[in-house]
């Protein structure tokens, strides 16, 4: 007996030894995304009952991994891609601004992720959108074209790949009036229920099919390339990511905070050479939270390449993580600013059930005019409706002046209905979720506290060392916007005492704040008239003015017009004309305009022309 079990060691151990030294020799796996634009899980039926049918997508789970807390760190193209594409945090970078005035150049010592796989031998392509607002090197694609492919690399070369697919894009849902009244979709128009924050009517729900319509078609497309994968004998050794490049573009979703328009899909298919890669600890579905931001160190650690320290994110998949690990996070961080000519600043924390977000200026309703976002016909008739009070409370929510912060159990209200920020029993929650929110903040340190102008001009040679530079002020303007969050005649001496600094951010965020207060500010309104005279800084005039016009009933759009006159530069011209239209939709002002006395370089900037067409109307 003995002799058989000393025979059966020395055989297993010559088996495990040539397992070891056969994974050992194995060349670096391939890697293939496959990305559509502006799919979140509430539209698919492998995440909800009334979805639209994924076939192909749902063949990589066969072999493979349903990720079912996956989130864009920022709902819209431009801000989740340059996250993905660095691996870091937007307001840490100034990257996060959509669509970008100027460039920003990656911070020193850290690279595109592409980049890292190319030195180590990979073949690295790109079919074919970029959108980064990142500065791009040479180094990081072998090929970035609408012609790119794996099979054009070297014999036997590891690669790395992403197809971009566009049909379920925005632009998709920008049919006319003729379209909706004579063409039908395949997808019957009672087979899915509505969100309630959308009305019930003809047009949200052929909107809605034509979506699910798309995601059909894209899923179709999607399955073409993972055909061609197995074409190429290349299933069994490449692992395969599908992933939404961020939320859904019904109305509401793309461009917010919302859970429709962070909530992603993502399916990874494990290639059977290479399952030795991923923890045998995971199952079918893997509940613990991943964002964009660990998608580049999650492809370094699968190919074996070592990843920067300059990264913000964790790997979720390759050598040394592991399941459990994986499981217990349940944090992500989101974040909002300008999207197009629409400025806001919104900051946003889910951890497990909850959400919480935080608008930091909170006047700025979420319907505020945004030219791509309404040749949408759904989004006209809502603000239609909304206008022509038709809207039950939950639905009108979106055209009116938020709260500075919220708070939705996603479990009980997964479409973030109702606020809990205001109930005493989970006041401590609250200030958990609130503190949790302000350490992201702080650790970046968030360049967004100073207006995007301001940065272009003083930071966008290096945005990282601008932001530790000035990491103490920030906190500072950080304290002031807080003050919103507090009973007014509780902070009223540190309004006052931020309304009068010397450090012109700090009076910044104290008319801010005041706007935040709203009528309750109003015993400031001497101090807020004369700044809006004297205030050295144009924007903090500016600011003034804003208040007033909300506030005290008096229309200012002409004193704006004349700040805005003196401008020559296009994203302060774009901050100035966002409070003007803020005025005009919010508060149904009018002005006369001499926008053509604008420098021609301002006024021909795309958006800034979109918010001018759009004043002249009125």
């Amino acid at each position: 007996m003995k002799k058989i079990a000393v025979l059966f060691v020395v055989i297993l151990f010559i088996t495990l030894s040539s397992c070891k030294t056969e994974v050992k020799t194995l060349p670096p796996p391939n890697i293939v995304w496959v990305v559509s634009e502006d799919n979140s899980v509430h539209y698919m039926d492998m995440y909800v009952d009334d979805g639209a049918p994924t076939p192909n997508i749902e063949s990589l789970a066969e072999n493979g991994l349903v990720f079912t807390h996956a989130f864009s760190n920022a709902p819209v193209c431009s801000a989740a891609r340059s996250t993905i594409i660095s691996g870091c945090y937007g307001p840490r970078l100034a990257s996060h601004y959509h669509r970008k005035v100027q460039l920003v150049p990656m911070p020193e010592g850290l690279e595109m992720f592409p980049a890292y796989l190319r030195k180590a031998g990979y073949y690295t392509t790109n079919h074919s959108k970029e959108d980064y607002n990142f500065v791009k090197s040479d180094t990081v694609w072998n090929e970035s074209s609408n012609k790119a492919s794996w099979r054009n690399r070297a014999k036997n070369q590891p690669f790395f790949h992403v197809y971009n697919n566009h049909i379920t894009h925005e632009g998709g849902l920008h049919f006319n009036q003729d379209v909706f009244e004579k063409q039908r979709t395949k997808t019957d128009l009672e087979a899915f229920a509505m969100m309630p924050t959308h009305p019930e009517t003809d047009l949200f729900r052929y909107t809605n099919a034509v979506y699910r319509d798309k995601i059909v078609q894209m899923d179709s497309a999607i399955g073409k390339v993972i055909d061609q994968i197995k074409e190429d004998g290349l299933y069994d050794s490449t692992f395969i990511f599908y992933y939404g490049d961020h939320g859904g573009v019904l109305p509401g979703s793309k461009g917010y905070l919302y859970e429709t328009g962070l909530h992603v899909p993502l399916v990874v298919h494990v290639p059977e050479k290479y399952k030795h890669l991923v923890d045998d600890g995971f199952k079918a579905e893997v509940d613990g939270f991943v964002s964009f931001v660990d998608l580049a160190p999650t492809v370094l650690n699968l190919a074996g390449v070592a990843i920067p320290e300059k990264m913000d994110g964790n790997p979720f998949l390759g050598e040394g993580v592991l399941a459990d690990e994986v499981n217990s996070r349940d944090e992500a961080f989101s974040y909002a600013d300008r999207f197009d000519e629409k400025y806001d600043m919104v900051r946003a924390l889910r951890k497990g059930k909850y959400k919480y977000i935080r608008n930091y200026q909170s006047f700025n309703f979420d319907g505020l005019m945004n030219v791509y976002r309404y040749k949408q016909l759904a989004y006209q008739e809502w603000a239609d409706m909304y206008e022509q009070g038709r809207l039950n409370a939950i639905q009108s929510r979106f055209f009116e002046v938020r709260p500075p912060e919220m708070l939705f159990d996603l479990e009980q209200d997964p479409f973030e209905t109702n606020n809990l920020a205001r109930d005493p029993d989970v006041q401590d929650l609250l200030n958990t979720m609130r503190g949790r929110l302000k350490s992201y903040i702080t650790d970046l340190p968030d360049l967004s506290f100073y207006p995007e102008y301001y940065l272009i001009q003083q930071a966008f040679d290096n945005p990282e060392q601008f932001g530790q530079e000035h990491r103490e002020q920030i906190v500072s303007y950080m304290h002031i916007a807080d003050l919103s969050l507090r009973k007014f005649n509780d902070v009223k001496t540190q309004i006052i005492e931020a309304l009068q600094s010397s450090d012109t951010w700090e009076r910044y965020w104290g008319l801010i704040v005041c706007s935040n207060f709203g009528e309750a500010a109003g015993e400031l309104s001497e101090e807020i008239r004369l700044m809006a005279k004297d205030d050295k800084e144009p924007i903090n005039r500016l600011r003034a003015l804003e208040y007033m016009g909300l506030y005290l009933g008096e229309n200012t759009l002409s004193a704006m017009a004349d700040i805005l006159y003196q401008s020559t530069d296009k994203a302060e011209a774009l901050l100035i004309l966002n409070s003007m239209v803020l005025l005009t939709d919010g508060m149904g002002h009018q002005g006369t305009y001499e926008f053509e006395q604008l420098p021609e370089e301002i006024k021909t900037f795309k958006d800034v022309r979109n918010r001018l067409d759009y004043l002249s109307k009125y």
